[in-house]
């Protein structure tokens, strides 16, 4: 039995799409197809489709937004499920937040309501789910943060509830980073503000991404981790790399600590501009720097 005679047995059917050009679901315009792709607006629907992978033994991809992924030109085998679970509602002194909504879309929630706490993650790319998993960060603030629990689910198809001490949330690191969970909600504590305060703070946060990112050109956020004792970008652009180009992928002449899918790249192009980063680094300042963006196939 195929992919599609499997999952035309469930209420899901009508919702798939098959042989999916993956380039159209990730900030770097880039990758192959997905052999089944469902957008995931629910927990029941998330629940009925991880029970069905795991009778039938299919293998499952979990994205959001798809800005901090890199998809390989071979595709992805099996079903990527787009978590488009969405929600913001208010408990007691809690915001509770559905984890497709976007991070941008949040921020405008918190300013709707003058709530304070959100302004530095604002212009983070990407769903509030990913930089849960991630522990996104920008300007000092980490989303640990702000997060009190989260409500993910296993791939049992079983709900659990997290603590945020639970949630072992390091640097772009957390619990949920090793895959055996797929968060569903997320429970933020709240703080009111003056609405024009937190207005010209989400401005100012956003002019200085303007001025020192590359957001003219296709990309997936910053492609290196922070090392523990330098700057990562400092040293591609001091191995005098930044601008260097493999086929259509670049290092970004804006901020060295970025690839750009500047012409048409492949995601090979990209893999072997890592690579090729990643050595001269090490030849020039025998330090080795670890990916922050997630490979897909």
């Amino acid at each position: 039995m195929d992919i599609k005679d499997i999952i035309d047995q469930t209420s899901l059917k009508e919702k798939v799409k098959y042989n999916e050009e993956m380039s159209k679901y990730t900030s770097f315009k880039i990758g192959g197809k997905a052999e089944a792709l469902i957008k995931i607006t629910s927990i029941e629907e998330l629940k009925e489709i991880l029970l069905l992978a795991k009778k039938e033994n299919i293998n499952l991809t979990v994205i959001g937004n798809g800005s901090n992924i890199l998809v390989k030109d071979s595709g992805i085998k099996g079903i990527v499920l787009k978590i488009d679970i969405k929600k913001f509602e208010t408990i007691g002194e809690e915001i509770v937040v559905g984890a497709g909504n976007k991070m941008a879309e949040v921020a405008q929630k918190f300013l709707q309501n003058e709530l304070t706490g959100f302004e530095e993650l604002s212009g983070i790319p990407g769903t509030i789910g990913g930089a849960v998993r991630m522990n996104a960060g920008a300007h000092g603030k980490e989303i640990k943060d702000i997060v009190t629990k989260v409500i993910a689910i296993d791939y049992d198809g079983n709900l659990i509830e997290f603590s945020n001490e639970q949630m072992k949330f390091e640097y772009r690191n957390s619990i949920f980073s090793n895959g055996k969970y797929i968060i569903c909600e997320i429970y933020f504590k709240t703080m009111l503000g003056k609405k024009e305060e937190i207005s010209a703070k989400m401005e100012e946060y956003a002019n200085w991404r303007k001025e020192h990112q590359p957001l003219e050109l296709p990309n997936a956020g910053s492609t290196f981790k922070r090392g523990e004792d330098f700057i990562t970008a400092k040293l591609i652009d001091e191995a005098g790399l930044k601008g260097y180009k493999i086929g259509g992928a670049q290092i970004s002449t804006k901020h060295a600590g970025f690839i750009v899918n500047a012409q048409n790249a492949t995601a090979q192009d990209v893999i072997d501009l890592i690579e090729y980063t990643k050595a001269k680094v090490y030849e020039k300042f025998q330090k080795n720097i670890e990916l922050e963006i997630e490979i897909k196939e």
